[in-house]
């Protein structure tokens, strides 16, 4: 779950703000996780400073701030992560160390002359695309609208930009252009030819489990050792109506208001209208605009081309508007000509307009009754739209004035729904494959951020349905009671008490292998049915092109000495493997392999993360970092919500 948190979140903004300059942070922590600094030393002996740095503290409120915007950006890829889980799972400690090594970096360069100017910090943020506006400049009302949905300052932003702007002055310059020795590289492409056989036997945990049920302190003590496995969501239940035209009344027009939007459109609507659309050259004088009409309609275009010119075209206009765009006079002589014929020509405030009619288009005049129908469903509508926006403000009204869901739908006479336990994603808790109701769908990001009782409402995108709700329960993610989960927890004991006899019998097992005795034999020494074992036979490259990533049994037997046997734990309790390795042949590579040069790329890049990664260790120690364990212990107990205890 946080293997996204520890490639991607290096910086406090977190990636929504930080896609603009994700490329320098990227650089600047290339080498990986951040590790962990050293344990508390004597110079802090209390107060809410979780640590020193240099001669700079870090409140416990940065470093919870940090953490909360942490989980909020894994939210991203997992809805239903709480911040319970999240410091369950380490993730608070993986904040932490990362706020120490940038705070670290940053006081070793001050410490050195190496300091980044507020233009350089300008520029960046210029620079970053979520502070954008609509013509892909940047702008201030984006850049302060994300930092209020960020919750941040322009103060945290800059120290944050700047930090990374330091790393990247500190970091780069000592692990860029390293190179790998050739010989050095060749010794490692030719591992690529090496070939291996050996066993790999798999003993799993279910063969070794007891099968009756745990005593009360057994199941008790394994709960309480494994309750970061049990940690269920936070749930919430919500209650919601949904309104929309129906809940109006009576919305037809009367005669009245047909008459009156008849009267206040007739003249541009239902009147009789004359619309024309023409071809029309202009040329300075009139003896010209009279040779060009004296040749008729269809030699305008060939006119126009003999004296250099372009004729337009002008596409249903009325006489008035024409009129407006030409003369009164041009406007006369166009709409008194027949179609297909060039107009008597006219001045106009250009020139001498010849004009040629291409079409007519009479519309005759339209009574109050055959123009009821269009009227009745244009002021219909009217009333719908206006009535449903009134009837949401009256809602909102209600809302303000601390109105119940109840009570809003009973005035709107609507019935009101209530979900099942729902997480934050949409899915209903405990029911596979059931989720909310899609009329929700708006809804949940808003519901999860509400305290009960207080309602809201929003518009249904695609609809014209509004939808009032409200949080009816919130349960608080935490830990399963012992008592619901009985069944679960059992069957997590027997796999743990698996996996402990499992681990037992591998390590019988590579004691007799140890002793002489083949890897079938030692396992056919157990006392219980084990599964055949598999027999490998393959080079480092055919591993590598299985296209996945290599099975952890595998990638041990590409480790280990010829002759020896090792054992490894399975995921999730599963069981041990069993390594033996039986023999080695060395592979060999030519000086024009392409896999020579493939290697020497590969670990140079390698050997720049080592460069920066031992420049980080020195900064380190240098900063002489300290904890403060109590501070970071409070701020685990206020994310968490549990007691000193």
């Amino acid at each position: 779950m946080l293997q996204s948190f520890r490639n991607v979140f290096k910086s406090k903004i977190g990636l929504g703000l930080t896609i603009g300059f994700i490329g320098l942070i990227g650089v600047a922590f290339a080498v990986g996780d951040v590790a962990s600094t050293g344990s508390m030393g004597g110079g802090i002996t209390g107060g809410d400073n979780v640590a020193v740095v240099g001669d700079e503290k870090i409140s416990a409120n940065e470093l919870s701030q940090a953490a909360s915007l942490a989980v909020d950006q894994l939210r991203q890829q997992e809805p239903t992560l709480s911040l319970q889980a999240f410091v369950e799972q380490n993730g608070l400690d993986e904040v932490l160390d990362q706020l120490l090594d940038r705070r670290a970096i940053s006081w070793w360069a001050a410490e050195h002359g190496i300091r980044v100017g507020s233009n350089l910090i300008n520029s960046e943020i210029r620079r970053i695309p979520a502070f954008a506006g609509p013509g892909g400049q940047f702008s201030e009302a984006a850049y302060q609208a994300a930092l209020v949905q960020r919750k941040l300052t322009d103060a945290e932003v800059r120290r944050d930009l700047g930090d990374a702007l330091v790393a990247q002055q500190v970091l780069v310059p000592g692990s860029f252009g390293a190179r790998m020795p050739v010989k050095v590289a060749a010794r490692y492409a030719a591992l690529t030819k090496e070939r291996r056989e050996g066993a790999i036997a798999t003993i799993p945990s279910a063969a070794f489990a007891p099968t009756g049920a745990p005593t009360a302190a057994q199941l008790t003590a394994y709960y309480n050792a494994n309750r970061g496995d049990y940690i269920r969501p936070e749930r919430r239940v919500l209650r919601y109506a949904t309104f929309g035209a129906e809940a109006l009344g009576n919305i037809e027009p009367t005669s009245a208001e047909v008459s009156a939007r008849y009267n206040r459109d007739r003249a541009a609507k239902y009147a009789a209208r004359e619309l024309r659309s023409f071809t029309q050259l202009i040329v300075p004088t009139k003896a010209a605009a009279d040779a060009i009409a004296a040749r008729g309609g269809a030699a305008l275009e060939t006119a126009a081309r003999e004296t250099g010119l372009q004729p337009s075209k002008i596409e249903n206009v009325d006489k008035t508007t024409f009129a407006g765009n030409t003369s009164q006079a041009v406007a006369n002589a166009a709409f008194a000509a027949g179609r297909g014929a060039i107009a008597t020509p006219a001045r106009g405030g250009l020139g001498f307009y010849v004009v040629r009619v291409d079409a007519i288009d009479n519309t005759p005049a339209r009574s109050l009754d055959q123009a009821r129908t269009e009227i009745v469903a244009a002021l219909r509508e009217e009333k719908r739209v206006q009535g449903l926006a009134d009837l949401a403000a009256e809602v909102e009204g209600q809302i303000d004035d601390g109105g119940s869901l109840t009570d809003i739908a009973k005035s709107l006479e609507v019935e009101v729904s209530t979900t099942k336990p729902i997480v934050a994603d949409g899915r209903v808790y405990g029911v596979p494959g059931e989720t909310a109701p899609a009329v929700l769908a708006p809804a949940l990001a808003a519901a999860f951020e509400m305290e009960e009782g207080e309602p809201q409402i929003a518009a249904i995108p695609g609809t014209d349905q509004y939808l009032v709700f409200e949080t009816a329960r919130i349960t608080p993610s935490a830990a399963a009671p012992l008592a619901e989960i009985r069944d679960d927890a059992t069957a997590g004991w027997r796999r743990e008490a698996g996996q402990k006899a499992a681990k037992a019998a591998a390590d019988r097992i590579v004691a007799r292998v140890a002793k002489g005795q083949t890897l079938a034999a030692a396992m056919a020494a157990e006392k219980v049915a084990l599964p055949a074992m598999d027999s490998v036979n393959m080079t480092r490259g055919e591993l590598v092109q299985q296209g996945q990533r290599v099975p952890p049994p595998l990638a041990l037997l590409f480790s280990m000495a010829k002759d020896s046997v090792k054992r490894l734990e399975a995921p999730r309790d599963a069981g041990w493997f069993v390594v033996a390795l039986d023999e080695i042949e060395p592979g060999k590579i030519a000086a024009d392999d392409p896999l020579l040069a493939q290697a020497s790329r590969a670990f140079s890049e390698m050997l720049g993360r080592e460069y920066g990664d031992a420049m980080r260790a020195a900064i380190r120690k240098e900063a002489e970092i300290e904890r403060n364990a109590d501070a970071i212990a409070a701020v685990r107990r206020q994310l968490t919500g549990t007691s000193a205890n």
